[in-house]
């Protein structure tokens, strides 16, 4: 039987279509046949094809489907078409590759010389999709004592190396071009084996022709591949950009494959110390070379080290396939030496937070309207203003070192300046001492400014808020969806009249799904721009973090999921990769599931204006708005999407250039889902929902920091 697989090295399927009428009657022949196994797989891959998620389906649709014949197995196997079994079978390379880098992979064709070693390369090249064809030579026949390191089994013995790699490959995917050479590669058909090949894996035993294959490269400029297992020795000679350097990076000198031609193998063995070292090799490999034609046959090899040595393979291969950075050298991953390296890891334990005690409530009048004003809120709680107080006068500046990217014009920053201002008033009426209040612009290095007069004089309704504001605090908790009492919307939108600003609401949930599926669509743009990434990771604070500035990572009131999602969503490299996919669906899962729990969801606009002013004058109704809701029951989150304090296109480019059209259309239907129009601008937008009381509130910088001047 050994015999008769020799005589007929059978290594390619026979790939029918039963729409082809010559494949119908040989499916029918092989079908009726006794000794054929018929397997049908097909209603099993189609259920799996239909369960892919987001993969880009093949034209046509899975309607393909084949029939594969394999002689040395005396079956027939029913499978989808090439397309569909490629888009099934490498999809959970998604999205380590993706598919447009597994389509450009699959132009490729390498070369793998020897197949002891170069089995396992072939196979794991295959394996990954790393190749769209392979090309196979060894002149050798499988042995018993191969299958310490070949995964083949008892039925390949006696059978040509490259036969029996082909034929795993093939059973792996059957629609994967496979060549073999069975007289191997040697100086008369070195050429022509590595003509047109986009790499070259040399894993041969000889010296003489691991010289050949490299002379070889040069020649056809092809980039050359070795692996040694001892030790994980990887060798990488990128003859396609260095046609003219040295075979084995010059280690071995000028010897050519000419010079070796007739030497006896112990005359080899110096140029085999040279190139691979002898401080460099494993003791037990140096050991056991010393035992070679002794006690020991051949050098040894293991089966686990030609693994892994060919997974190193399979990644070079797959950086130059690529385009890939992947300079010619060599590099060790030596497994040994890294379990050396073996360490207990250290356990990521619950944060400890340090917190300090809310500084008590100020003796001073005074000094209870400035922290009044700075406990007003602001975006990511930058806390984008200066206080001082100049004799009777309290000033709230504009502070534009606290600027983000989507504080466009400082706009953002007058919206809290307006809500700090706001704070100090409603202290100053309870104090008794609110007398009147101005707001000035500047072309200077402060573009806003807000003055609260001091003096006999009060505001019952202004003075009203003055507890609650204290008390105020985000909640980012899940709502429950219940409508909001008939009697609070009206109450908010009295509040923010009295400020000269309106409100655009949405109740009903299908709006509020609209809404949430717009605002985590921008949330996920907010991740992946640089910038805007950057300035949220630095707005959040951890307990290592300023204790007085940013947002509290605990009042994010996340899900053990949406935490672990954040770790990871914290990284910028991580980004960057999801937006090269163009992908992060998930990123704006976080704003849009609060959306959707929401009772209400509340756009506090005003009149548009030149200048900051506007802005300033809505930050107060803000304030007034949210004071009144929370003192209503409700929950109240704020929600800045990246486009909301922008007016024109160029803006839009500035917070996101790669983005900018995308918000724009974000905007507009934003805009349009709330009937917001042209001449009202946006101040801020809050979320009223039914939710559990918030446990944290993110604390402000002392007030004491603040620059007094009488």
């Amino acid at each position: 039987m050994g015999s008769d697989r020799r005589r007929v090295p059978e290594y390619r399927p026979r790939i029918l279509d039963e729409n082809v009428p010559d494949d119908a009657r040989v499916l029918e022949q092989l079908r009726a046949a006794p000794d054929i196994e018929c397997v049908d797989l097909i209603e099993l891959l189609l259920a799996e094809y239909d369960r892919l998620a987001g993969a880009r389906m093949p034209a046509g649709g899975p309607e393909t489907r084949r029939w594969i014949h394999y002689p040395w197995r005396r079956a027939l196997v029913g499978v989808l078409g090439p397309a569909e079994y490629r888009a099934v079978r490498l999809d959970r390379n998604r999205n380590k590759l993706t598919a447009e880098e597994q389509d450009r992979l699959g132009e490729s064709t390498i070369g793998v010389v020897g197949q002891s070693a170069g089995h396992a390369v072939a196979y794991q090249l295959a394996l990954e999709g790393v190749a769209g064809a392979l090309r196979l030579a060894d002149l050798d026949e499988i042995e018993l004592s191969n299958l310490n390191r070949v995964a083949g089994t008892v039925f390949d013995i006696g059978v040509n190396k490259a036969v029996v790699t082909a034929r795993r490959i093939a059973e792996l995917d059957p629609y994967l071009p496979v060549e073999i050479v069975e007289t191997g590669v040697a100086a008369d058909n070195a050429d022509e084996f590595l003509r047109g090949l986009s790499v070259v894996v040399e894993e041969c035993d000889s010296l003489d022709m691991k010289l050949v294959v490299r002379e070889a490269a040069a020649r056809q400029r092809v980039p050359l591949l070795m692996e040694t297992s001892d030790r994980g020795l990887l060798d990488v000679e990128r003859f396609d950009l260095e046609p003219g350097r040295p075979p084995f990076h010059g280690l071995l000198g000028g010897l050519r494959a000419a010079d070796l031609r007739g030497l006896a193998a112990k005359d080899k063995a110096p140029f085999v110390v040279r190139l691979f070292g002898a401080d460099e090799l494993s003791p037990r490999l140096a050991a056991s070379m010393v035992e070679v034609g002794e006690t020991l046959s051949s050098w040894p090899q293991l089966g686990s080290e030609v693994m892994y040595g060919a997974a190193s393979v399979v990644a070079a291969a797959r950086r130059i396939g690529l385009g890939q950075k992947l300079a010619s050298g060599r590099i060790r991953i030596d497994m040994d030496r890294l379990l050396d390296e073996l360490a207990e890891p250290v356990p990521v334990g619950d944060a400890v937070w340090d917190d300090p005690p809310e500084p008590p409530t100020a003796d001073d009048p005074v000094a209870r309207v400035l922290e009044a004003a700075n406990r007003a809120p602001s975006g990511g709680n930058v806390q984008p203003w200066r206080l001082r107080v100049d004799g009777d006068r309290i000033g709230v500046d504009l502070a534009v070192e606290h600027s983000s990217a989507m504080d466009i014009g400082y706009r953002g920053s007058a919206v809290a300046v307006g809500a700090a201002l706001y704070n100090a008033r409603a202290a100053a009426a309870a104090e008794g001492l609110l007398k009147s209040v101005e707001i000035h612009e500047s072309d200077g290095v402060v573009p806003l400014s807000a003055t609260l007069v001091l003096g006999a004089g009060g505001d019952a309704a202004t003075a009203a808020d003055y507890p609650d504001l204290l008390a105020r605090e985000t909640n980012r908790g899940l709502g429950d969806g219940k409508p909001l009492p008939p009697e609070l919307l009206p109450a908010l939108l009295a509040a923010a009249a009295l400020e000269g600003a309106g409100l655009h609401v949405l109740t009903d949930p299908a709006d509020l799904a609209a809404a949430a599926d717009l605002l985590a669509e921008a949330d996920r743009i907010r991740y992946l721009t640089p910038g805007l990434h950057a300035d949220m990771q630095s707005e959040i604070r951890w307990p290592a973090s300023d204790p007085d500035v940013g947002i509290d990572a605990r009042s994010l009131a996340m899900t053990a999921t949406e935490q672990a999602g954040l770790e990871i969503g914290r990284r910028a490299e991580v980004m960057a990769q999801v937006r090269s996919w163009d992908g992060g669906a998930a990123l704006g899962a976080y704003t849009g599931d609060r959306v959707r729990s929401a009772s209400a969801l509340v756009a506090v606009t005003i009149a548009a204006g030149p200048g900051l002013t506007p802005y300033a004058r809505a930050g107060g109704a803000v304030q007034r708005v949210w004071i009144e809701a929370q003192r209503r029951g409700a929950a109240v989150q704020p929600i800045s999407p990246p486009y909301l304090y922008a007016r024109s296109s160029g803006e839009l480019a500035a917070i996101s250039p790669d983005y900018a059209d995308t918000l724009a259309s974000l905007q507009s239907r934003f805009l349009n889902l709330l009937g917001v129009p042209g001449h009202e601008i946006m101040a801020l937008v809050l979320r009223l929902s039914h939710a559990a009381a918030a446990t944290v509130r993110s604390r402000r910088r002392p007030v004491p920091g603040v620059d007094t001047r009488s």
